[in-house]
C-alpha cells in the first residue's frame, strides 16, 4: 500500500510540475495549477490516485500549517495596530457579501442556514493569488493595493469565527444560548492561555532552545508547539486549525518568530500543495460538461456580486470611485480559505455533495479569471467610468466620496507659482518633498490615498486628493504654474498616461520615476524631459563606488554619470552613444589600481637593494606608496631606503605594469 501511495504522490507532483511550468508561461497562479493537477489525477478524471483519503490527511496538515504561519505573521501588537478603517471596510465587505449571497440563495430555494453559510464562503477572497499579482505588478504600494491587502488580512482573521459558528448554523446545537456562552468561555480561556504562554512560557522555552544552536531541537520544538495547540483546541471541541492559529500567535510575540517562520515555511508550502491537489480531486469535470451554463452563470454572478460589495465597502469610506472599483475587481474571486470552510460545512451537513461540487467549480472559474481581470483592470475601470456611468452620476459619486474639508481646505490657498508638483506621495515622493522643503521650495502633492494626502498636509504642503490624469485635479495643484513636476508612482501604464496629460497642461520640466529601463521610451514620447529608472540607477551607484576604489578622479566620475544620464542610459543599454565619453575615462587614469606585493624568498632580486637602484617608476611605471615592515608602516620611503625580506609593498599602477613587475620578480 505504501509503495502504491508513494507512486501516486510522485505521479501527482510530477503532473503538478508540468502544469505549473505551463501556468508560469501563461502567468496563471500556482494555486490553480495544483487544483487542476488534482482534478486530472483524481477519481473523477484519469483515476491515477486511488487513496484519496490519504492525500486528504496530508491536506489537513497543510491547513494546520497554513493557520500556524498566518498566526505567526499576525502578532497581537500588529492586530491591535490595524486601523479602524480596515475593520470597518472589512466588516462592510463581509456583511454586504454575506447578505447579498444569502438573499440570492433564498431566491434560488436554499434553506436560510445554507444560504448564510454560502455567503460565508463567497465572502472570502484569495490572499495568495491577489497579493502575488499585486507584487508582480508592483502595485502593493498603490492606494487600491494597500486597501485590498488590508481587507484580505481582515478576511483571514474572520475565517476563525466563521469556523466556530458553522456547527451552530448546521443545527448541531439544542440550546444555542448555552452553546454560545460555552463558545465565548472557551475563546476567553484560549485568549488567556495565549497571553500567559506568549508573555512568560514560550519565549523562555525558545530562548533556552536557541542557546544550544541545535537546529533539529528547534524544529522539533516548533512543530510540537503547533500540534500541541491543535490537539488542545480539538479536545475543547474546537477545530485543529484554530489551535494552530493560536500557537502561531504565541510564537509571534517571541524574538525567534522570524527564525520559526523560515523553518515552517517549507512544510507549509509542501502540505498546502497537497491541500489544493485534494481539492482538485473532489471536483467532477463532468459537472462542467453537464451544466456549463449553470456554472458559468453562477461564476459571473459571484464576480459581479463581490465586485459590487467590495466597491461599496471601500467607497463608503470616502475613497475615490476609481480606487473603489479596483478594490472590488481585485476581491471578486473565491479564495483558498473558502475551501477550508467548505470542508467544515460538508461535514456538518450545511453543504450537500452536489452543492459542494457546484461551489468548487464556480470557485475555480473565479480564481482562474482573476489574473486576466487584474491585468486589464485599468482599461476596465476607465470604460466603466467613461461609458457605463453617466457624467452626472460619476460627478455625484466623486463628490460623495471626497473627504470632509479640513480647516486647511476651508481657508483660501495662496496661489502657487514656480513650485514643484509631486504626483504620488509614496516613499520616493516623500523623499523628494523632504529635499524640496529643505531648500525652501513650495510643494503641491497629488495623491489618491486619503491618509497619505493628510500626511502631506500635516507637513505643510498643498495636497490634492484624486487621480492625476484628471484635468481638474491638475488644475487644483496649479500644475500650469509649476517649474518641475515629479511623477513617482508604481504603475507603468498610469505613469505614461499621467505624463501625457501633464504635458498637455504645462511646459514644466517633467521628471518621471520608473522601475525598468524599457519604460523610458514611452514616457519620453509622452512628454517627459527626464526618466529615471530604478533598474539602472542602482547600477550607476555601484560603478560610482567601484571607480572611486580605482582612484579615478571625482570630477571624471561625475562627468561620466552625467553623460550616461544625459544619453538616457544608452551606454548601459548597449545602444550607440549620442555623445563622447569624458576623456579622463578613456586613458590610463581609468585603469590605475592599488596592489600589494610581498617581498618573500621568491622575490629576492630586490631584497637588500635600495629604492633608487630598483627604480620601480622608471622601469615599470609604478609608484611605491608605502612599505609595511613588521608592525611599522613607512608612508614616505626615501630613495636610500633598502627593501628587506618580508616587506609588503603598496604599489600604484596599471594592472598591466603590475603584472609585468610580478613576472619580473618571479
Amino acid at each position: 500500500m505504501h509503495g502504491t501511495l508513494h507512486g501516486e504522490l510522485i505521479i501527482v507532483l510530477a503532473l503538478a510540475v508540468g502544469i505549473l511550468l505551463l501556468f508560469r508561461r501563461l502567468k496563471l497562479p500556482n494555486v490553480l495549477g495544483f487544483i487542476i493537477a488534482g482534478l486530472l489525477a483524481g477519481p473523477h478524471a484519469l483515476g491515477w490516485v486511488a487513496e484519496v483519503e490519504t492525500v486528504e490527511t496530508l491536506a489537513e496538515l497543510g491547513v494546520i500549517f497554513l493557520l500556524f504561519v498566518i498566526g505567526m505573521e499576525f502578532s497581537l501588537k500588529k492586530l491591535a495596530s490595524i486601523s479602524a478603517t480596515v475593520f470597518i471596510g472589512g466588516s462592510l465587505q463581509a456583511v454586504l457579501t454575506t447578505a447579498l449571497t444569502a438573499g440570492i440563495g433564498r431566491l434560488l430555494g436554499l434553506a436560510m442556514p445554507t444560504a448564510v453559510f454560502t455567503g460565508f464562503l463567497v465572502t472570502l477572497s484569495s490572499t495568495a493569488i491577489v497579493l502575488r499579482i499585486l507584487q508582480e505588478q508592483g502595485r502593493t504600494d498603490q492606494p487600491f493595493g494597500r486597501i485590498t491587502a488590508a481587507i484580505l488580512i481582515f478576511q483571514d482573521i474572520i475565517v476563525v469565527p466563521m469556523m466556530l459558528v458553522t456547527p451552530m448554523l448546521a443545527g448541531q446545537s439544542s440550546n444555542i444560548g448555552h452553546d454560545l456562552l460555552m463558545l465565548v468561555l472557551k475563546m476567553l480561556l484560549l485568549v488567556v492561555a495565549v497571553y500567559l504562554l506568549g508573555r512568560f512560557g514560550v519565549p523562555r522555552l525558545l530562548r533556552a532552545v536557541s542557546k544550544g544552536r541545535n537546529k533539529e531541537l528547534f524544529i522539533i520544538t516548533i512543530v510540537v508547539l503547533c500540534f500541541s495547540a491543535a490537539w488542545a483546541t480539538s479536545a475543547l471541541g474546537l477545530s485543529l486549525a484554530l489551535g494552530a492559529f493560536f500557537a502561531g500567535l504565541i510564537i509571534s510575540e517571541t524574538d525567534q518568530v522570524y527564525h520559526a517562520t523560515g523553518i515552517v515555511q517549507p512544510f507549509h508550502e509542501l502540505f498546502m500543495s497537497f491541500f489544493f491537489v485534494s481539492i482538485g480531486m473532489l471536483v467532477d469535470p463532468a459537472l462542467f460538461a453537464s451544466r456549463p451554463l449553470t456554472v458559468i452563470g453562477l461564476a459571473l454572478l459571484v464576480v459581479l456580486l463581490k465586485s459590487l460589495a467590495g466597491f461599496l465597502s471601500v467607497w463608503v469610506l470616502r475613497h475615490p470611485v476609481a480606487t473603489s472599483l479596483k478594490c472590488g475587481i481585485a476581491l471578486a474571486q473565491v479564495g483558498e480559505f473558502a475551501f477550508v470552510l467548505a470542508i467544515t460545512g460538508l461535514g456538518t451537513g450545511l453543504l450537500s455533495r452536489d452543492h459542494h461540487q457546484v461551489f468548487l467549480a464556480v470557485s475555480i472559474l473565479t480564481m482562474g479569471a482573476t489574473p486576466f481581470a487584474m491585468r486589464s483592470m485599468d482599461p476596465l475601470v476607465r470604460r466603466v467610468l467613461g461609458s457605463l456611468l453617466p457624467p452626472t452620476v460619476l460627478q455625484r459619486l466623486e463628490g460623495l466620496s471626497r473627504p470632509r474639508p479640513t480647516s486647511e481646505d476651508r481657508s483660501p490657498t495662496r496661489a502657487l507659482n514656480d513650485h514643484i508638483v509631486i504626483i504620488g506621495y509614496g516613499l520616493n515622493g516623500q523623499n523628494v518633498a523632504l529635499a524640496a522643503q529643505s531648500a525652501r521650495i513650495r510643494c503641491a502633492v497629488i495623491e489618491e490615498d486619503v491618509d497619505l494626502a493628510e500626511k502631506a498636509r500635516a507637513r505643510g504642503m498643498h495636497a490634492v486628493i484624486g487621480d492625476a490624469s484628471n484635468e481638474h485635479v491638475l488644475e487644483q495643484a496649479h500644475v500650469e504654474n509649476a517649474r518641475v513636476v515629479v511623477i513617482a508612482i508604481a504603475d507603468a501604464e498610469t505613469t505614461r498616461r499621467i505624463t501625457a496629460t501633464v504635458r498637455a497642461h504645462t511646459s514644466a520640466y517633467i521628471i518621471v520615476r520608473t522601475r525598468y529601463v524599457r519604460e523610458i521610451g514611452a514616457n519620453l514620447d509622452a512628454g517627459a524631459n527626464e526618466v529615471i529608472p530604478e533598474e539602472f540607477e542602482t547600477s550607476i551607484e555601484i560603478f560610482y563606488r567601484v571607480l572611486r576604489k580605482y582612484l579615478v578622479p571625482e570630477r571624471s566620475i561625475q562627468e561620466l554619470v552625467a553623460h550616461i544620464r544625459g544619453d538616457h542610459y544608452g551606454m548601459l543599454r548597449g545602444t550607440p552613444s549620442t555623445g563622447t565619453i569624458p576623456a579622463a575615462m578613456t586613458g590610463e587614469a581609468g585603469e590605475m589600481g592599488i596592489a600589494t606585493v610581498p617581498v618573500d624568498l621568491g622575490r629576492s632580486r630586490i631584497a637588500g637593494r635600495t629604492l633608487a637602484h630598483v627604480d620601480l617608476h622608471g622601469r615599470f611605471g609604478i609608484t611605491l606608496l608605502a612599505i609595511r615592515r613588521k608592525n611599522r608602516v613607512i608612508t614616505r620611503p626615501e630613495a636610500e631606503e633598502r627593501i628587506q625580506q618580508d616587506d609588503l609593498l603598496y604599489l600604484l599602477g596599471t594592472p598591466a605594469n603590475i603584472r609585468r613587475l610580478d613576472h619580473e620578480l618571479r
